[in-house]
């Protein structure tokens, strides 16, 4: 009896490592230490920090809430979304086209930049790390200088690729792009960490309700209404000094 219980024990073990097999690595890509270059781009929040409009942890908590609901929601967050389902398809050609729709929606300089240099460091990092076909194909276009690679266009390929659910992948892809921004914000205020840590808590029921609205939406609610945030960011490569390079 108790070699069958712990039998059971074992198997219930077995099985629930391997419910999720991608969990630890999903973990992993979003670890701070992980070499996306997020720590170096603002996406023009250092101008408002300059112009005083973000000086502390409320005006930060608003700011973050305005880019979940107002700019991932309608752009970025649709586009990992999209990606996600072309991926799934392993639809190349509408990948490509929904690359070329990602760099035109982008308004700034800064911004389009800022995407593709974190897209591509995101997709020479992983690369070694998966052997799919298609991101395999993918990562031999950018070597061709056949794409730009986007950030968001490479996250919905990556977590299509390592069989993460969709819901997952887009409340991961949100909370990175939140925690990036809340942790240079905590540094360019400046704020205690402390400060950090409770922005970033107070806005994961924010980022489950965005990812439930985008999970209604698709390319036909694509829209950049984010206009005094464009403003912003080109606004950013004049600043007198900078911390960020978007």
């Amino acid at each position: 009896m108790n070699n069958q219980r712990e039998g059971s024990k074992n198997h219930s073990n077995i099985e629930a490592t391997n419910t999720n097999p991608w969990l630890l690595h999903l973990i992993q890509i979003h670890d701070t230490a992980f070499p996306t270059g997020s720590f170096a781009h603002s996406f023009g929040m250092e101008t408002y920090i300059q112009e005083s409009d973000i000086s502390n942890e409320d005006d930060l908590k608003a700011f973050c809430d305005m880019y979940l609901r107002q700019n991932l929601a309608s752009t970025d967050a649709i586009i990992a979304q999209e990606a996600y389902r072309l991926a799934k398809e392993n639809d190349l050609q509408g990948l490509i086209r929904l690359e070329n729709i990602c760099h035109a929606i982008k308004l700034s300089p800064e911004t389009r930049k800022g995407s593709m240099m974190m897209g591509r460091q995101f997709l020479q990092t992983v690369q070694p790390l998966n052997n799919s076909e298609l991101f395999t194909i993918w990562c031999e276009k950018l070597k061709n200088k056949e794409i730009k690679s986007h950030y968001p266009v490479v996250y919905g390929i990556y977590t299509a690729m390592l069989g993460v659910d969709l819901r997952t992948s887009l409340e991961t892809f949100l909370y990175s792009s939140i925690t990036s921004l809340v942790q240079n914000g905590v540094r360019a205020i400046p704020l205690g960490q402390n400060s950090g840590v409770q922005t970033i808590f107070s806005l994961l029921p924010v980022i489950q309700e965005t990812t439930s609205r985008v999970m209604t939406l698709d390319l036909e609610h694509l829209d950049n209404n984010s206009i005094g945030l464009e403003i912003a960011s080109m606004k950013h490569e004049f600043l007198h000094s900078r911390l960020f390079i978007s």
